[in-house]
């Protein structure tokens, strides 16, 4: 197959890069790989210059991070991934069990998604079938504001209500199938909104091709149009699904330690934040190797939907056909979070007033008050600066590098498999290490992994539109490269991405509070939203207030962004006779409506 020998060595490439890095860990980061494996084995046991030594001796530390990784490379080809610095037991074992947990939850979690995406588009699916689809917009407000939805919010939700005090399900361990379902929810969930309203968002533009209007009027039954349209925008969310397969088994650890579960990504989590490397290498090598195995089904699953079409430029584009109507939810969304933002930001958010902790919403304070008695309206408003501005920042880095490193998907593939492999938390780390602490560095490991699923969902959707009739003929007239891509390719693609992107901004949002939670990000006592969730969530059964006004906040962004990206669309640009990129030996009367009329 051309072009699969470059792209294994590239991978090859990112692999080897991405096991040295975590080798280096404890030497980029500078701190003493002894210490914090002492600490992390005994936190009482005090840090002498002879347990130190003897730490580093048995470890082999003073050999230098390249003698120990060759030493693992060399155990590891022979089936030995090594012992663990922390709990001097195998590896490979533990690595291998966590796996199996991990997996056995990822499998739930996407049992739950795939009837939560169908909910999500099922109206669109229903009105397009029978052709009253009309200019309809797609997606609802109660979808965005589920994908927006933090997932350990999610789970504390369900384990402290469904779990605890409804007891209906078992809210800790892993003991069996009944102690999945509440994880298997809180995972998929947000993941099944999202991939619905990405669903959602294509399906207007299958229904409008020709052959929906041919079907209908041969009385082809609705469901059988339904599921035709179902098949014919699917592959365009294969990667993403991928990745979320990929993500919801090495990256679920907030949800893996709420209910105590003991999978892959609460493993490579303590192995980070222990410097406990040869678990780290391992736990993340495994990942690697299911991003692997998962784009491979991904491609096979494309081919097999959509293969002759690919092959022989039959198909149509999926750009959406008409602009959507205007509506005023957004506005309401905008006015709403706008008067909480402007009501706050007239309260002290720092001050402590002790004798009103946990108070409910009065008069005095809407919101309620934090474990400290601060303003909870206050602190929602005044985090709001930070929150909003970093996370559209990080989220245009990530449009622009995901737009552009997805136009070269034979360069971007891999990397999105890696970057979509590693645990969120060692991709702070490694920044940390390399750039230092600081008020950026929260930033840069956010935008540092907020790319990927947009190269992803940028390099499906190129791949089917460079498919399409109409860009065939368009290249027939003599049309180049850069007239493609500006005027056919560009105009399909953007404006999917940059709906996909809005829907991710929550994400990005919480992504910066999850490293501040982590010691990473936002420290006490910034009010940054995602800080707010964290630091309330321990109360969150005596004051429900202090987490759901900040959860609220959070919800209110997810449904403006996802609301007002409903109208993103760029103009395609209609000329009788093209001028750029095109040769001038092709404008023959007869072949200029071929290109006119290209959609």
């Amino acid at each position: 197959m051309p072009g699969a020998v470059p792209a294994l060595l590239w991978r090859a490439v990112l692999t080897a890069g991405l096991v040295c890095a975590i080798g280096l860990l404890p030497w980029l980061s500078h701190t003493d790989p002894a210490l914090t494996v002492l600490r992390a084995r005994s936190a009482e046991r005090a840090p002498t210059p002879g347990t130190l030594h003897a730490i580093r001796d048995r470890l082999g530390l003073d050999e230098g991070p390249w003698t120990l990784l060759v030493r693992w490379l060399d155990g590891l080809l022979h089936g030995d991934a090594g012992r663990s610095w922390v709990s001097d037991t195998e590896v490979l074992p533990a690595v291998i069990q966590s796996l199996g947990a991990s997996l056995l939850l990822m499998a739930g979690a996407v049992l739950v998604a795939v009837p939560t995406a169908g909910a999500v588009c099922a109206r669109t699916l229903g009105l397009g079938s029978r052709r009253r689809l009309g200019g309809r917009r797609p997606g609802g407000s109660g979808s965005a504001v589920l994908a927006s939805l933090p997932e350990f919010l999610v789970a504390t939700v369900l384990a402290s209500v469904v779990g605890v005090q409804l007891g209906w399900l078992p809210a800790l361990g892993w003991y069996g199938p009944q102690w999945m379902v509440l994880p298997a929810l809180a995972l998929g969930l947000p993941a099944g909104a999202v991939l619905g309203r990405m669903l959602d968002d294509l399906l207007p533009a299958a229904f409008a091709e020709p052959w929906a209007p041919a079907a209908a009027a041969r009385g082809t039954p609705p469901a059988s149009i339904a599921r035709q349209a179902l098949r014919r925008c699917v592959p365009g969310l294969l990667p993403n699904l991928g990745l979320f397969v990929v993500g919801l088994t090495g990256g679920s650890v907030a949800v893996e330690q709420i209910f105590d579960i003991p999978g892959l990504g609460r493993l490579n989590l303590r192995a980070a934040l222990a410097q406990d490397i040869p678990v780290l290498q391992t736990g993340t090598l495994v990942l690697l190797a299911l991003a692997a195995l998962t784009t491979g089904l991904t491609r096979c699953g494309m081919r097999w939907l959509i293969g002759p079409a690919l092959r022989d430029g039959a198909l149509h584009s999926l750009h959406r056909p008409a602009p959507p109507a205007p509506r005023a939810v957004p506005l309401l969304y905008g006015l709403l979070l706008t008067a909480v933002i402007t009501l706050g930001l007239s309260r002290a958010p720092l001050t402590l007033d002790t004798a009103a902790r946990l108070q409910a919403p009065s008069a005095s304070h809407p919101f309620g008050t934090d474990a400290l008695g601060r303003d909870v309206l206050a602190r929602v408003a005044h985090g709001a600066l930070t929150t909003l501005g970093t996370a559209l920042a990080v989220s245009a880095a990530a449009l622009l590098t995901g737009v552009l490193l997805g136009l070269l998907p034979r360069l971007s593939g891999p990397l999105v498999d890696t970057v979509n492999a590693v645990p969120p938390v060692l991709v702070a780390l490694l920044v940390t290490g390399v750039a230092g602490s600081g008020p950026s560095t929260p930033a840069l490991a956010a935008a540092a992994v907020a790319w990927a699923p947009l190269a992803a969902h940028t390099s499906a959707l190129l791949r089917q539109e460079r498919a399409t009739l109409h860009l065939t003929a368009t290249r027939a007239l003599g049309a180049g490269p850069w007239y493609l891509l500006r005027h056919e390719l560009l105009p399909a693609v953007l404006p999917p991405v940059v709906r996909h992107a809005l829907l991710r901004l929550p994400g990005v949002a919480l992504s910066l509070a999850a490293l501040g939670f982590l010691g990473l990000g936002a420290q006490p006592p910034s009010p940054e939203w995602g800080r707010l969730l964290a630091e309330n969530q321990p109360y969150v059964e005596r004051a429900p207030w202090a987490v759901l006004a900040p959860a609220t906040a959070l919800a209110l962004l997810g449904a403006l962004a996802v609301t007002a990206a409903g109208g993103v669309r760029l103009p395609r640009r209609r000329r009788a006779k093209p001028t750029a990129g095109i040769r001038p030996a092709v404008h023959e009367p007869a072949q200029q409506p071929l290109l006119a009329d290209s959609p």
